[in-house]
């Protein structure tokens, strides 16, 4: 990659981009075990794990702070007989002081970048979760945040698309 030089022939100075992570928390969590409500699922047991994903993110009252809220919901269902075993659901947030990121890549930065830097602990949290819920602990995958984001863009792209033209957003 080149370095951009100003029309003086200086080296132009690029913006450094800095993100901190100023905090993180649980903002909410649930487990609800199934199984010891209703009983042992009679025969095989195959558990069938879905996650879903949602992110939020909002600025904050103070300069160049974000908060960050990536929500995971996983269910466990037996495959054998569609039984939920368990319910899993994690809100977690951080709070990040951002600088140096121009404003059109902001959100995708805040969506992508912010959530991939939280995922280990979210990762960490639902495995101790579920183990001490009486299941094997569940090792979440990694969550592709570039390919989440992208959907998301494509939803509302074709939301917009299909509402009537004096109700698209601008």
């Amino acid at each position: 990659m080149a370095d951009e030089t100003t029309p003086n022939g200086e080296a132009a100075a690029q913006p450094q981009v800095r993100m901190q992570i100023l905090a993180q928390y649980i903002r909410d969590l649930s487990f609800e075990n199934a199984v010891a409500t209703k009983g042992a699922p009679q025969g095989e047991v195959q558990p069938e794990m879905t996650v879903q994903v949602s992110l939020d993110a909002r600025k904050r009252g103070t300069e160049h702070q974000y908060e960050v809220i990536s929500k995971y919901r996983i269910t466990s269902t037996n495959k054998a007989d569609g039984q939920t075993m368990f319910l899993a659901e994690l809100d977690y947030g951080g709070v990040f002081h951002i600088e140096g990121v121009p404003d059109e890549q902001l959100h995708p930065f805040l969506m992508i970048e912010c959530p991939r830097m939280l995922f280990p602990f979210v990762r960490r949290i639902i495995s101790d979760l579920t183990r001490d819920g009486g299941f094997p602990p569940f090792n979440m995958d990694p969550v592709d945040f570039v390919a989440l984001y992208r959907q998301e863009l494509a939803r509302r792209a074709q939301a917009q698309a299909g509402a009537p033209a004096d109700q698209r957003l601008s």
